[in-house]
């Protein structure tokens, strides 16, 4: 389907679930962008605050943990988003537990999105440029994967949620699955790509020279086009529930 966004025939309430700050913008923040400007409530959830993401020796990594809640704020400003939950999880140790699914599982059924956002636990490889994926992609992808089906949507997994705390079985309609080789929606954002630019840019602590970093996401524009004239898209594997 061309676009699917375009067909939701009311405000979504989507939720964005991924490993570390600055994973939303760097893997679908054009998309986010445009999501936000068609009036869709976006809101986040991160299983890390990125302790680890520094090479400074003298910075602590509590201290790091946060900056990065805060330039996480600040990025997330630039789509409106209206709600960043932290699990704060030990950053580059995650791994898809079932104590890490059922939370995922409670947050799914406090939250009740309408779509979930997540990253592609198979994509070892994500582009020939970006290197080696992070082992916490892939493990925050697994885990967010394996509550949605079948564990949110069903009363017998982790009945305590429903005996102990109210939450009643719920499945999203959908989930679009970003950063992954095996795309079945191409949506075009070149018109977003400035605004992404913008949220990357508030991840201080983990942008060396802003310039690069700039001119380096710019050279991302489609196969087909040019710098120039330059058009850029942000892939997804889209899977509907219901």
């Amino acid at each position: 389907m061309d676009n699917p966004d375009l067909s939701w025939p009311e405000r979504q309430k989507i939720l964005v679930i991924l490993a570390h700050p600055d994973d939303p913008e760097f893997f679908c923040g054009a998309t986010l962008a445009r999501w936000a400007l068609a009036g869709h409530e976006i809101r986040y959830c991160l299983l890390t605050c990125g302790d680890k993401g520094t090479n400074d020796l003298q910075l602590d990594p509590q201290e790091l943990c946060a900056l990065r809640h805060a330039e996480q704020q600040a990025a997330g400003a630039h789509f409106g988003v209206t709600g960043i939950r932290w699990l704060n999880q030990p950053d580059g140790y995650l791994v898809p537990s079932l104590a890490l699914r059922r939370e995922i599982v409670r947050i799914i059924r406090q939250e009740q999105p309408d779509v979930v956002v997540t990253c592609d636990p198979q994509n070892l490889f994500p582009t020939s440029s970006y290197g080696l994926n992070h082992p916490d992609h892939r493990a925050a992808g697994q885990i967010v994967l394996d509550a949605l089906f079948p564990a949110a949507g069903n009363h017998n997994f982790f009945p305590e949620l429903l005996k102990d705390e109210g939450l009643a079985p719920y499945t999203p309609r959908e989930a679009w699955v970003s950063l992954t080789s095996q795309p079945n929606v191409s949506l075009d954002v070149s018109e977003h790509w400035d605004a992404k630019i913008s949220a990357i840019k508030e991840h201080k602590t983990q942008i060396g020279d802003p310039a690069k970093l700039e001119e380096r996401i710019r050279a991302r524009h489609s196969e087909d086009s040019t710098p120039e004239n330059p058009r850029y898209e942000e892939k997804f594997r889209r899977l509907v529930f219901r």
